[in-house]
C-alpha cells in the first residue's frame, strides 16, 4: 500500500448552526465558536485555500406526528437534513475540494453524509466514513427513548427503517461496510442490537486501550487506498475524553487522549485519502475561555498537515 500526502485542497467552510437535534442548548453557537479559535487562518497558514460559504438555514417542513411521543423537533431535523443533503453535494464538487461542515450537533451527519454519498456516487467511487464518537448514533424514529436526533443520523445515512415520510428520501445512500467507527463508549440496547447485524466496524475505548490506535486505524484506511475511496471524517468532540474537551453536552468518560486523537489525525493526513469533515456537537456555552474550540481546530490543522512538534504544545 502506498500513501500519497495530501495536497493543497480547497477548503470550504460551512456553519451549520444547528442545535434541534440535541439535548440542551448551546450548539447553535459552535460555528461561530470555530471561527473565532480561527479556523481559518489554522488552514490558510498550511498553504490551503479557505473559502467560508457562511451559515446554512434548515428548509421549512410541513408539520409531522409520529407514533413515537418522544420524538423532538423532527420537522426541523428533517429540514436541515434536506438543506445540508444538498449543500454537501454541491460543497463537494470540484477537484481538491474539502468541505469542512462546522457544527452543531450531530443531526447534520443526516444531511452531509448523504449528499457527500451522492457525490462519490457520480464519481463512481466509494464512501468511506471513519466516524469519531463516543456514540454510534444508530436509532431509528421508532427506537430512540430520549428523542433527540442527534442520536439518529448513521441509521438514516445507511438505509435503516422506518425514515420514510418524515426524513427527506436521500439521493444515496452509505454502505455501512465502510464505515469505521472509533471511541465508541455509550451504546444503547436497541443500537447495539442493530449494530451487530450492520456490517459496521466498531472500534470501542476497551479496543483501543488493548490494541492502540496505528493497529485498529491502518487496516481501515487500507481498504480506502485499495478502493480507490474517498473519506468523511465526522468528529465528535464528546470523542475526547472531557478532561481535554469539556465544551459537549454530551460528556461521556475515558474518551480519547490529546495525543490518541492528534496520532489519528496525523495518520489520516499522511494518506492524503479525506475528502470531507464534520466537526460537531461543541456548545461554547460549556466550554471553558474556548480550549475545546481550539483543540478541535488544533487537531483540523493535523489532520491538514501541521505537526504537533512544529509549533509550541498549548498548556491545557
Amino acid at each position: 500500500m502506498s500513501y500519497q500526502k495530501t495536497k493543497t485542497k480547497q477548503c470550504r467552510l460551512v456553519g451549520v448552526p444547528v442545535q434541534d437535534g440535541a439535548g440542551r442548548l448551546g450548539c447553535e453557537m459552535g460555528p461561530s465558536a470555530y471561527r473565532t479559535a480561527g479556523i481559518a487562518k489554522a488552514l490558510s497558514d498550511l498553504g490551503h485555500s479557505v473559502t467560508d460559504l457562511g451559515n446554512v438555514a434548515p428548509l421549512p417542513q410541513r408539520p409531522m406526528a409520529h407514533g413515537n411521543a418522544a420524538l423532538k423537533f423532527l420537522p426541523e431535523v428533517a429540514g436541515w437534513t434536506a438543506a445540508l443533503t444538498q449543500v454537501a453535494y454541491e460543497a463537494s464538487a470540484g477537484q481538491d475540494a474539502m468541505p469542512i461542515f462546522l457544527g452543531g450537533d450531530h443531526s447534520l451527519a443526516a444531511g452531509t453524509l448523504t449528499g457527500l454519498a451522492q457525490r462519490a456516487t457520480e464519481m463512481r467511487r466509494p464512501l468511506f466514513v471513519l466516524w469519531l464518537d463516543a456514540h454510534p448514533d444508530f436509532h431509528t424514529l421508532e427506537t430512540t427513548e430520549s428523542g433527540n436526533l442527534h442520536g439518529v443520523p448513521m441509521a438514516y445515512a445507511t438505509g435503516l427503517a422506518g425514515f420514510d415520510g418524515y426524513f427527506p428520501p436521500p439521493p444515496a445512500r452509505l454502505d455501512p461496510h465502510n464505515v469505521c467507527m472509533m471511541g465508541i463508549r455509550s451504546v444503547d440496547p436497541a443500537e447495539r442490537r442493530a449494530l451487530e447485524t450492520s456490517g459496521i466496524t466498531i472500534h470501542d475505548m476497551r479496543k483501543i486501550d488493548e490494541h492502540g490506535i496505528v493497529a485498529l486505524l491502518r487496516p481501515f484506511l487500507e481498504r480506502v487506498v485499495e478502493a480507490d475511496g474517498l473519506l468523511h471524517v465526522s468528529l465528535d468532540v464528546d470523542f475526547l475524553d472531557p478532561g481535554i474537551a469539556p465544551g459537549v453536552g454530551t460528556t461521556v468518560p475515558g474518551g480519547a487522549t490529546f495525543r490518541e486523537a492528534h496520532l489519528i489525525m496525523e495518520m489520516l493526513h499522511d494518506t492524503g485519502l479525506v475528502s470531507s469533515v464534520d466537526l460537531v456537537e461543541l456548545n461554547p456555552f460549556l466550554d471553558e475561555r474556548g480550549r475545546t474550540a481550539t483543540l478541535m481546530v488544533e487537531l483540523l490543522a493535523s489532520l491538514m498537515g501541521r505537526r504537533v512538534l512544529d509549533y509550541p504544545t498549548r498548556s491545557f
